[in-house]
């Protein structure tokens, strides 16, 4: 048992949060803060030096609250940061700053397979490999004085500690630079000279001291250990599994076929444990935003995204906050008269291919009361869930974290349309955060438990088939315009 409280930083695109924990995994105070994007004269970048700062102040804040034994640095998987001297030498690419055509095409052509890396071929900066031959390219000295590469939380438990290691969840998300199931750096980052240039792998529950200067900026005592830290739905995935032990009595998960379907910005469905090979991988559609990611051992993960939370932003104009909240009888009822009406959201509004790749999102006989609006953005969020699940072939147990967890409307539609399925949504409580807690004792504080999703009282099976057959449209339209 844990005798001292802990600090998890989640580095997300969106949002920067912070949380306290107390040595049994009660959350204690959460802070957040949303990202900027500074120009680096040459490329937008993630906001290395603000979130720093704030940082710096939130984790004096805490210090004064606990006394603090552990911090935990967790990130999305499309950003790196190149590290020289003990400085920052090149701050990260944001990976939605636009990669000249002709840069990213020469860089395409020099791609591995899917059936490799588990990697799709992605927007803008989404590979991480795009970004790095990005920056060879318009910053030809990127590479003098030898600078190190460090995935984006290992970033911050270098920051954090002086520490540069690097960690398999990360350089296995989408990167074009690893093998899922080959385990190993691919050949293209060999050949380039990337593999080289990332620092030394270590475990994610690895840890070593704080540095003094952050003893001195944050208050911390000098025996706060920061930990390597891990990619973000990856540490979902952590909570997911503890949570399906306590509640099946499986240790660690195993030997149950599981999803989780974390949600944010983006909406990443991971199903394990999957026993995955070479053949596999064939299985999976590229075009599809369907990917390998890694887990914390090392093993192959079948994954599919979308970016959910940026288009339910889109769909109802503005901040997530602007949802409707409604009880069930009202959803139920709003529900009911979208699918009367035929309203339905045709993909995507976002950025990335999504499960049916990438073409213009529109409305069809969209209502103009705000309750059916967002009945019909949830259905959609749903209907773009199921179809994910489908594709990397989930079956038995379905557990939904994150910020759209909470959304009754939502969940209650996906867990309607995946009747065979055991849908679970995770409380407040089992999240990213807690995940990375898990990295330090594997068993979840007593008060979290995992709450069975009612479905809808409402058949979605004719609904679904009318969106797939217009959803097909949309795709066989944006092939015919290209």
């Amino acid at each position: 048992m844990q005798t001292r409280s802990t600090v998890v930083l989640d580095v997300g695109k969106t949002l920067t949060k912070a949380s306290l924990w107390s040595p049994t995994g009660l959350l204690l105070e959460r802070r957040s803060r949303v990202n900027a994007r500074p120009d680096a004269g040459g490329y937008l970048t993630l906001d290395a030096a603000g979130i720093e700062n704030w940082l710096a102040t939130t984790l004096h804040d805490f210090s004064r609250m606990q006394r603090i034994g552990h911090i935990i640095p967790v990130g999305h998987g499309a950003a790196a940061a190149l590290i020289r001297e003990g400085k920052l030498h090149a701050p990260p690419v944001d990976y939605e700053h636009p990669i000249p055509a002709a840069i990213h095409l020469e860089y395409d052509e020099r791609r591995e397979p899917f059936l490799l890396t588990g990697s799709p071929a992605l927007a803008a900066g989404l590979n991480l490999g795009a970004q790095l031959h990005f920056l060879e390219r318009t910053q030809p000295e990127i590479w003098q004085g030898e600078p190190t590469v460090l995935p984006w939380p290992q970033y911050w438990s270098w920051r954090l500690s002086g520490r540069a290691v690097s960690e398999v969840t990360s350089l296995g998300c989408h990167t074009d630079l690893w093998y899922p199931v080959a385990v190993g750096y691919s050949r293209n980052a060999l050949n380039r000279g990337w593999a080289a240039r990332f620092a030394p792998l270590a475990r994610a529950d690895a840890m070593g001291p704080i540095s003094s200067e952050w003893t001195e900026r944050s208050g911390l005592p000098v025996d706060v250990n920061v930990l390597c830290g891990l990619h973000d739905s990856n540490a979902a995935l952590l909570a997911a599994r503890a949570a399906v032990s306590r509640a099946r009595g499986a240790a660690g998960g195993e030997g149950v076929d599981m999803t989780v379907l974390s949600t944010g910005t983006w909406f990443v469905a991971m199903r394990t444990p999957s026993n995955m090979r070479f053949t596999d991988l064939a299985n999976l559609p590229s075009d599809r935003d369907c990917l390998v990611n890694v887990d914390l051992n090392g093993e192959a993960v079948p994954s599919a995204r979308f970016m959910g939370g940026r288009e339910i932003e889109i769909l109802m104009g503005g901040a997530e906050g602007q949802r409707v909240e409604t009880n069930d009888d009202e959803g139920q009822a709003a529900a009911a008269a979208v699918i009367t009406n035929g309203a339905m959201v045709l993909p995507t509004f976002a950025a990335g291919a999504g499960p049916y790749g990438p073409c213009s999102g529109r409305w069809l006989s969209m209502p103009s009361d705000p309750l059916q609006r967002w009945a019909a953005v949830c259905l959609y969020a749903a209907l773009l869930a199921d179809t994910a699940l489908d594709l990397i072939g989930s079956k038995d147990c379905l557990i939904i974290e994150g910020r759209f967890s909470a959304c009754t409307l939502f969940v209650a539609a996906l867990a309607a349309l995946r009747p065979r399925m055991a849908v679970y949504a995770a409380p407040s409580g089992i999240d990213v955060a807690l995940g990375a807690w898990t990295l330090l004792q594997t068993a979840l504080p007593p008060d979290t438990t995992l709450a069975a999703v009612r479905p809808l009282k409402i058949r979605l099976n004719d609904y679904r088939e009318r969106w797939r057959q217009e959803c097909l449209l949309q795709v066989q339209s944006a092939r015919n315009d290209r």
